[in-house]
């Protein structure tokens, strides 16, 4: 490859900017007329406009962004993360206009981008998976379904995930009422009202592991990560390896992993993703993409992960050992422009901009003194990760990383970051979906 579009914005186009500046590919920075001053654009060796501030007329107009790499003649697209990385026609786009998708096949999205088919595809191979399945057309038909697992349950959104279409129900009274609205709210994200319910899983962890394949057939696993602390069902801070796990249940957890990769073809990066419960897991879902939390993988491997997307995608082997190696710990926390304590956005420009730096800490970011943090997208600003010799040093480096960022012009999560960093629970593993409501107890 010697030209790669990114269809992407924000840090994640950054990362992929850098990357393929290691591998000596030039980059084609897509951008909105919001984003024309973005440090994405800036890096890249080229840019073009796709389009006006709202997402479906810029990074989400597929035609659009056929043409950029069309006319810049790019032999690759990068989707990063977010936006159009996991939408199966779009790859399938990509790969008939003649252009190498950096990702797993549309094929593969198609199946894994379905709760359903992923739940058909993990049962077929052996992972363990809730019970539950995707809801029949009908009120009564889907009552009586939802009594027959019992409750608590969970609705999700078929064809989606980031929390949206998620409803706990917790009797048959509050089922209709949540059947409406996360239909709604999943034809509104998604263009698909379909649902799946399973039982609930009160306070579980949330643990991924990352799988990584290539287009001769071969399959690894690089570890798992935690990302238990969250908000809405969407991650505010990952770590890897997972904390406070047995080997048992660490070995479990990947080779699970591995089979359902195996399973599908899987070809390039994903993660799949699991509800543990004590010494019990269950299959949620697998993101077909690079994840926003890759970078902790990342620290503890020493795999660039991002780079070798890119070497998959042009039919490299994977030259990784099975079983690769990790050393130390790593935590990352996510940086958003909102406010700390009600989440709500905070759009902006960056008037002040000090990430921090020192041994062990790295910023993922598109920020800058100066830089415009819209309201059109996602409110990432920056990503710092902390690689420590074992868990104590990385969360001593995180703390350290925390206090010296400084961000003036939005309002940020940092100081709520602060707190779960420095609380007791955090320093004792204590980690499940239920932490942030438990954290003004501490």
């Amino acid at each position: 490859m010697r030209r790669i579009l990114v269809a992407n914005r924000g840090e994640i186009a950054v990362r992929i900017i850098r990357a393929c500046r290691d591998l000596d590919i030039a980059t084609v920075a897509t951008f909105s007329t919001a984003d024309r001053e973005a440090l994405h654009v800036r890096l890249a060796d080229f840019g073009v406009c796709v389009g006006p501030p709202a997402p479906a007329g810029s990074y989400l107009h597929q035609r659009n962004l056929l043409s950029a790499a069309n006319i810049t003649g790019a032999e690759a697209v990068h989707p990063g993360y977010g936006f159009l990385a996991e939408n199966a026609d779009f790859a399938a786009a990509v790969e008939q206009c003649g252009l190498t998708w950096i990702g797993p096949s549309s094929a593969s999205i198609r199946t894994l981008g379905d709760k359903g088919r992923a739940r058909e595809a993990a049962v077929a191979a052996d992972v363990p998976v809730l019970e539950g399945g995707p809801l029949p057309e009908g009120s009564e038909a889907a009552a009586d379904f939802a009594d027959g697992i019992g409750y608590p349950l969970m609705l999700k959104a078929a064809a989606g995930g980031g929390g949206r279409g998620m409803r706990i129900v917790r009797d048959r009274a509050g089922l209709e009422s949540a059947l409406e609205s996360a239909a709604s709210e999943a034809r509104a994200a998604f263009g698909s009202g379909e649902l799946i319910v399973e039982r609930l899983v009160e306070r579980p962890r949330h643990i991924e592991v990352q799988v990584f394949g290539d287009s001769f057939g071969r399959t690894v696993q690089l570890g798992e990560r935690d990302c238990s602390i969250q908000r809405r069902h969407q991650k505010l801070l990952e770590e890897a390896p997972a904390p406070a796990i047995g080997a048992d249940l660490r070995r479990s957890l990947g080779e699970a992993a591995l089979r359902l990769a195996k399973h599908v073809g899987y070809a390039n990066a994903g993660t799949v993703e699991f509800l543990v419960e004590g010494d019990r897991f269950y299959f949620l879902e697998m993101n077909t993409r690079i994840q926003v939390e890759h970078p902790v993988t990342e620290s503890v491997t020493g795999v660039d992960l991002v780079k070798l997307q890119i070497l998959a995608a042009a039919g490299e082997p994977l030259g990784l050992p099975d079983g690769t190696p990790t050393s130390g710990h790593a935590i990352e926390c996510r940086i958003n422009a909102e406010d700390p304590e009600t989440f709500a956005p905070s759009p902006g420009t960056l008037r002040r901009y000090r990430p921090p730096a020192g041994p062990g800490i790295r910023v993922d970011s598109h920020g800058f003194e100066g830089a415009s943090m819209p309201p059109y997208y996602d409110s990432l600003v920056a990503k710092v990760i902390a690689h420590g010799a074992n868990r104590e040093e990385a969360i001593s480096r995180m703390t350290r990383a925390l206090m010296e960022f400084e961000i003036d012009g939005v309002r940020t999560t940092l100081p709520l970051m602060r707190r779960i960093v420095g609380s007791r629970a955090f320093a004792e593993a204590r980690l499940d979906t239920g932490f942030l409501g438990r954290l003004d107890e501490e």
